[in-house]
């Protein structure tokens, strides 16, 4: 489409480490146990990729703060909840994230299996 400067793009994290209490027993409550958490954020790429300036791209070290940050001040119960709220979050503070996708995985869940997971999208609007 002419005149269309749009570039939609997705950027994100992979494998961030955040220990944490989450968990529905009491031996997973007693203390932080450690999850792992990919972020996918949509947004329009192109005033970053025509600025070339971090002020106009997503900062991934500010992404990983405000996640660890929310993950460690909260006790989850449940790692759906720690989802939810975890979208939200960076919906509410990043304004030009359009769609935002988190798995989140607790390798620590079942004996038997490498980790539970919860994989959740948002989409503003």
């Amino acid at each position: 489409m002419e005149g269309d400067d749009t570039m939609i793009g997705t950027t994100g994290l992979k494998h961030l480490q955040v220990a944490c209490i989450v968990g529905v027993d009491e031996h997973e409550r007693a203390q932080p146990q450690p999850v792992v958490i990919d972020i996918e954020l949509d947004y329009d790429f192109a005033a970053a990729a025509g600025s070339d300036a971090v002020g106009d791209a997503v900062d991934y070290d500010r992404v990983a703060a405000e996640v660890t940050g929310l993950v460690q001040r909260r006790e989850f119960t449940l790692i759906e909840t720690m989802a939810e709220e975890t979208a939200a979050m960076l919906l509410e503070r990043m304004a030009q994230v359009r769609t935002i996708r988190l798995e989140i995985r607790k390798p620590q869940a079942v004996a038997a299996a490498a980790c539970s997971f919860v994989r959740v999208e948002r989409t503003r609007g």
